[in-house]
């Protein structure tokens, strides 16, 4: 009974999935045909063995300029079905092209790209590219044009096949550090439900039969559901239909026994960390102190000791508390040599596809702490302190679409960020040292999840107090150490995330900081800042603690494969719990939002003017 059931309700989720990937498909766009002539700004990128005929460059070219698009992916209405249900469920046509920090989609054959984007993305090569190589493209190109790509359904484009090579290669972009897990989870799911299926058909019960005769028709009716009456008429359907229930694990096999290309870096970046390791990892902190570098006092007591529980960098690292004021600071804190030494290859190179799906994941949350001065302030120049690759601002231009967004960063992210359009300015180094220069150029200046990675929180928020034009605002965001499960899952709550972050500044010591610097607090936000992920990320944190990631280059490299096989088999033993987890957050969330604490809080501040500022303000905006 307990298999029929299960077969009865997998069979109605395939059903409703069909349903569902249809009700994105039909939205997608056909090309309509021109006669017009291509741009000269336009110009086509094609995969190996795509022939684009001059109807559709036509067609692309003044369907892309009517609708004022920068890059323009042009679907095949014969895209095979694997991949024509795989793009209706990755792309939400409605909202794909307003969507600024989503993920680039497309068909994988062809794409219409103005020169100046072309330019910026720095596109070398425009034709003979695989499957991955425009998986990646369309990546890049949505990051250089966030509010002018999409696609369309072309007619008299001849679809060309993947192989089980590149389709590997096109998995490991979108699951950077956890391709292995993904496809043993599908293998396994796959698996398990043929063999109910199989052991189902088997028995004599004519309702458990029937059962997972409902599944196999289900399984075989998706893709027909799914793309009937839509712009997508895949060349195959016939075929993968009716031979889906047999071929659907086979598939995934071949792409699981795919073999991929090492890294050629690693090997050097390998020899790399472990020379520094072995030759500086006592010059990574500093003395441990005596006194609270808030408020002085020596009063201190051990609060959370931690490992590295994101990327497994060697080292123990503390947390102390001053019993005085309440501040929290890493104790003994990392040195320059220790903050450069984890903060490498964790933004950028090696961890940074892993940190940008986060930072991707996370636009409702910028718009919301964009939408925080509204009542306060019109803001004409905002600058993002600790601004990343712009993640922020692209964010926020939805929200403030009249606003100048500049950024700063001690990171060379910040200049991708400028090229690809999503700051108007970028300022490369240290915010105190920079603040003279600045000052008194911008009416908004925000830290989000910034203050507690510096090393002098004092400094950091003087050098705002200079930067902000007089009656201007600081929006500050930081995780709250008054939280109750940071307090109560110690070293596995995420937002203590060790080594980075060095201090926590209570809310109340913040608001009088502000004050002495002539800054008086406006607004607070605690329960609406919430981010709901607080139990998730302890069974997460336990199971990647359990099985570390391999292919760290700071991590041994001694039997790899079995390495692999026993993290794959920790993170589908710990699936259930990262759902009742999840699950948790989200339905926690609500409740929390609408109450007085969260693992967040928010700070809005205007900066108080002084007799003769506003001469001087209008002059350093008109500057700036």
């Amino acid at each position: 009974m307990r298999l029929r059931s299960i077969l009865l309700a997998t069979a109605f989720g395939l059903g409703a999935d069909a349903v569902w990937r249809r009700t994105r498909a039909a939205r997608l766009r056909p090309l309509p045909s021109s006669g017009g002539p291509v741009a000269d700004e336009h110009c086509f990128v094609t995969a190996a063995g795509v022939v684009l005929d001059e109807e559709t460059r036509r067609a692309a070219s003044t369907y892309a300029t009517g609708q004022r698009l920068d890059v323009l992916d042009l679907v095949p209405a014969g895209l095979d079905c694997a991949r024509a249900l795989e793009l209706a469920r990755r792309v939400e046509p409605d909202t794909y092209r307003a969507a600024r920090l989503a993920r680039g989609v497309g068909g994988g054959h062809a794409m219409l790209v103005t020169a100046d984007v072309a330019e910026r993305a720095k596109i070398t090569r425009f034709a003979g590219l695989d499957a991955a190589e425009m998986e990646e493209l369309a990546v890049r190109l949505k990051t250089y044009a966030p509010v002018g790509t999409d696609l369309a359904v072309a007619g008299r484009i001849a679809p060309v096949g993947c192989s089980a090579a590149e389709r590997r290669t096109i998995l490991r972009g979108r699951w950077p550090s956890d391709l292995p897990e993904y496809l043993s989870g599908n293998l396994l799911g796959l698996a398990v439900l043929s063999t109910g299926v199989a052991w189902a058909l088997a028995s004599r019960r004519k309702g458990d039969a029937a059962a997972a005769a409902a599944v196999l028709v289900a399984t075989c009716a998706q893709p027909v559901l799914a793309t009937a009456g839509t712009p997508l008429r895949p060349h195959d359907l016939a075929g993968f239909s009716l031979l889906r229930p047999v071929t659907a694990l086979v598939r995934w096999v071949r792409v699981a026994a795919q073999r991929e290309e090492p890294d050629p870096e690693m090997p050097r970046l390998r020899r790399q960390y472990a020379a520094e390791l072995a030759e500086k990892a006592d010059t990574f902190v500093e003395p441990r102190r005596t006194d609270c570098p808030w408020c002085g006092g020596t009063d201190l007591r051990r609060l959370v000791t931690s490992g590295d529980h994101q990327h497994h960098r060697p080292g123990v690292f503390i947390l102390d508390k001053c019993r005085d004021c309440g501040h929290v600071f890493q104790n003994p804190r990392l040195s320059s040599a220790g903050l450069e030494f984890h903060y490498r290859d964790f933004y950028d190179g090696p961890g940074g596809p892993e940190v940008e799906r986060g930072f991707r994941l996370a636009a409702p949350h910028y718009r919301d702490r964009a939408r925080m001065v509204r009542g306060h302030t019109e803001p004409e120049a905002w600058l993002d302190v600790g601004g990343g690759h712009g993640h922020f601002c692209n964010a926020a231009r939805d929200v403030w679409p009249q606003t100048r967004f500049d950024a700063l960063d001690m990171s060379v992210s910040i200049k991708e960020a400028e090229e690809r359009g999503w700051i108007d300015g970028g300022h490369l180094g240290f915010f105190p040292d920079l603040a003279d220069k600045l000052a008194g150029a911008y009416d908004v200046v925000s830290m989000h999840h910034y203050l507690e990675h510096t090393v002098d929180p004092y400094a950091e928020l003087d050098a705002a107090a200079t930067v902000l034009a007089p009656g201007g605002h600081l929006l500050i965001e930081v995780p709250d150490p008054e939280w109750i499960v940071g307090r109560v899952a110690g070293r596995w709550w995420h937002a203590w995330f060790q080594p980075q972050h060095l201090n926590f500044v209570p809310l109340g010591n913040l608001v009088d900081a502000l004050a002495d610097r002539g800054l008086e607090t406006v607004a607070v936000e605690r329960g609406p800042a919430h981010q709901p992920v607080d139990f998730l990320m302890i069974v997460m944190m336990l199971a990647h603690r359990l099985v570390p990631d391999p292919a760290k280059p700071w991590r041994t490299e001694r039997h790899p494969r079995l390495r692999r096989a026993l993290r794959a088999g920790v993170y589908l033993a710990a699936g259930p719990a990262m759902f009742v987890g999840a699950s948790a957050d989200q339905l926690l969330a609500p409740l929390i939002k609408r109450g007085p604490r969260s693992n967040t809080y928010r700070v809005l501040a205007r900066r108080v003017p002084a007799e003769g500022d506003q001469d001087a303000t209008a002059s350093a905006l008109r500057a700036g």
